[in-house]
């Protein structure tokens, strides 16, 4: 037996992992910004203030624990999912040791615009590899299939309470949180088109003629 990877993998490894760490680069972002969060680096900065470990370390350990919910759910994995878990975490790290705090609103607005529009591209492009949600991705479509809920709702009771939860461990929430649930679903859609890979049917194999 061959083993055969999967159609135009040599491309879509590399695009995820282009994906994830600039994702975890655009959380260093706005983190520095200092103007607010998206709804689960609220919970995970809240998280941290209370934990012996980093940032980064917060979000692969919550990344871990929110993949696990995965199997009473039935949803499965692909190795976008578990990479996801991983690199985002270590390269937020990683941004939050290379860039300096902001000073200044003009340089918070900025870094905050920046990492939105960063933060879909990167979305867009891991996504679009088409390798496997996200672990929180995954768990409100998980959540939408097994209540028979719309993914609207799902989601925002969701995201609402992983928001309050964080914010009262001291994550910051504030304009950034707004101008992030506004911005990113169009942002993500703009660069879509551009990234998506677009999967063929694997040939048939051809069949003898006796």
């Amino acid at each position: 037996m061959r083993f055969r990877l999967p159609v135009r993998f040599g491309r879509r490894l590399p695009q995820l992992l282009v994906g994830l760490v600039l994702y975890g680069w655009s959380m260093a972002m706005l983190i520095r910004s200092g103007l607010g969060l998206d709804p689960w680096d609220v919970f995970h900065q809240g998280l941290a203030n209370h934990l012996p470990i980093t940032f980064g370390q917060v979000t692969i350990l919550v990344g871990a624990l929110v993949l696990l919910l995965w199997i009473p759910l039935r949803q499965r994995p692909g190795i976008g999912t578990v990479l996801n878990v991983f690199v985002i975490g270590l390269a937020a790290d990683a941004g939050l040791a290379a860039m300096p705090d902001v000073t200044g609103l003009p340089g918070q607005i900025a870094m905050l615009l920046g990492g939105v529009v960063a933060n879909g591209l990167a979305g867009a492009l891991y996504v679009g590899a088409r390798l496997g949600p996200g672990p929180r991705d995954g768990l409100w479509v998980a959540l939408t299939k097994r209540t028979g809920h719309s993914i609207r709702v799902v989601r925002t009771v969701l995201e609402v309470t992983i928001v309050a939860i964080g914010w009262l461990l001291g994550g910051v929430v504030g304009v950034g949180t707004v101008v992030y649930a506004l911005a990113i679903g169009p942002i993500v859609q703009f660069f879509m088109p551009w990234v998506e890979v677009r999967l063929e049917p694997e040939p048939a194999a051809a069949v003898p003629v006796s």
